[in-house]
């Protein structure tokens, strides 16, 4: 039974108490006071109650979210090929391999491999069971990551080739040939050991990708622009576009980047050009907001960059490959550049490629010591390998027996060799030297200028 609280008229206790004091003595529960609802109490639990209801709600949304989260996580990165022959067969040449002179800068050797193995890479053509690189790419990230630039090798470069393993586990001789056998003898550790011997600088990281995996980046991003000086007519490539500004597709772009004796001059210069273009394109549609901040085009594009990737253990994951790529996403497009390394026709078979020296050891020493190098367009440096051929061949007149051995050691002299001199004598870092890039008082010389293109120009400039 439930006491009232007395009206001010009602007797005091018989202890001579009030009521309401003998009440609360007894345990008395009392009505709302005044201006007090009688149902304040159920309002109050409806609200406690909405509330438990929302919370469950933003819970479950929450955990959804979470798991929709991790399972795209774990999808992407478990897209990624990790390439742990190459490690193991690496780590067994370690000493023969360069030691990296500028802490934090990174070099990533990135192959474009034309197997024909697996059901989206057959229409290209036979798979005899081998592959070669149809195209690579030394990637330097500067230290403090304010530039990149990325040096396209040749495929028939001629170089020197180590002793490889095959994946039967035989071995193969060393011998001089075009570079992309590097990639059939032996695979991605052939070629890294290759293009180390030949730049003598430490490959940090490599990516592989092939035919599929390319297209599907260029469709995940809807196309790429691209403007074509001339309308294209290849039945090779299967490719037919008229000329002017073209969106590509990823079989289009396939065709375009691969597409070699119907297009230009028919040289693997050319279609290296080419490649540099439409991936400054390519990097430029990737850096858009309207990629970039569009969670629904933004994850068919990781979903298709991871599908299509074996990589080193170091990057085999988003975490690696996002440590890698955190510091370079700031990068001024004007920044990321392209090149070619100074090449030219081989002496003994047009069909080959040889370096031009002394300029392609300049650049491979700034590279090394993480200086910096321009770029121009090929209308701008119609006289860069003729002039870099001469200083060679003036220098090997002059000192006959001893320039090949210096060039083989970075040394060379004089200006005259595709880039200018700064005047003091000093041939723009393409000498060895003591002198560490780390060192605070170590004054790069002035940035050499090489035949390429940058990533902020737009298609048809």
């Amino acid at each position: 039974m439930t006491d009232t609280a007395p009206t001010p008229s009602e007797p005091s206790a018989p202890d001579g108490r009030p009521a309401e004091a003998a009440g609360a003595a007894r345990g008395a529960t009392y009505a709302p006071g005044a201006g007090a609802s009688p149902t304040g109490l159920g309002s109050r639990r409806r609200r406690f109650r909405w509330l438990r209801y929302a919370a469950v709600v933003t819970a479950v949304l929450v955990l959804a979210a979470g798991g929709l989260g991790w399972a795209a996580y774990k999808k992407l990165n478990g897209n990624i090929t990790k390439d742990t022959g190459a490690a193991a067969e690496l780590e067994r040449y370690e000493k023969e391999r360069p030691t990296p002179l500028v802490h934090d800068a990174q070099n990533i050797l990135l192959i474009g491999s034309d197997s024909r193995s697996g059901p989206d890479n057959r229409k290209y053509g036979r798979d005899p069971g081998t592959q070669r690189s149809d195209t690579t790419i030394l990637l330097h990230l500067a230290a403090d990551r304010q530039s990149a630039t990325a040096v396209s090798l040749p495929r028939d470069l001629m170089v020197d080739i180590p002793s490889c393993r095959r994946p039967d586990g035989s071995r193969t001789r060393a011998q001089f040939a075009q570079f992309n056998w590097a990639f059939e003898f032996g695979g991605t550790a052939c070629t890294i050991r290759t293009v180390e011997k030949l730049t003598n600088i430490r490959v940090d990281h490599h990516m592989v990708v092939d035919f599929a995996g390319f297209k599907d980046m260029v469709d995940a991003v809807d196309g790429v622009h691209v403007c074509l000086k001339h309308p294209i007519d290849d039945r090779g490539a299967k490719l037919r576009l008229p000329a002017g500004p073209q969106t590509l597709n990823g079989e289009q772009a396939l065709g375009f980047v691969r597409a070699r004796k119907s297009l230009g001059n028919g040289s693997d210069t050319d279609r290296m050009d080419r490649q540099q273009e439409f991936l400054a394109a390519l990097v430029n549609k990737v850096r858009s907001n309207d990629v970039l901040l569009n969670p629904a085009k933004l994850y068919p594009v990781l979903d298709a960059a991871t599908s299509s990737l074996t990589t080193d253990p170091g990057i085999a994951s988003l975490r690696g490959l996002y440590e890698l790529v955190r510091g370079v996403r700031n990068i001024p497009t004007e920044r990321v550049q392209f090149l070619t390394v100074p090449r030219r026709s081989y002496t003994y078979d047009v069909n080959r490629d040889e370096l031009v020296e002394p300029a392609a050891e300049a650049l491979f020493t700034r590279l090394r010591r993480d200086e910096p190098v321009e770029v121009a367009r090929a209308a701008a440096l119609e006289t860069y390998e003729r002039a870099a051929a001469k200083s060679y061949e003036d220098d090997a007149e002059d000192a006959p027996g001893e320039s090949e051995s210096a060039y083989e050691e970075g040394e060379s002299e004089g200006s005259e060799d595709g880039y200018e001199d700064d005047g003091d004598g000093d041939s723009g870092g393409d000498s060895w030297s003591d002198e560490k890039p780390d060192d605070p008082t170590h004054t790069p010389s002035p940035a050499p200028t090489f035949r390429g293109n940058t990533a902020d120009r737009t298609a048809c400039e």
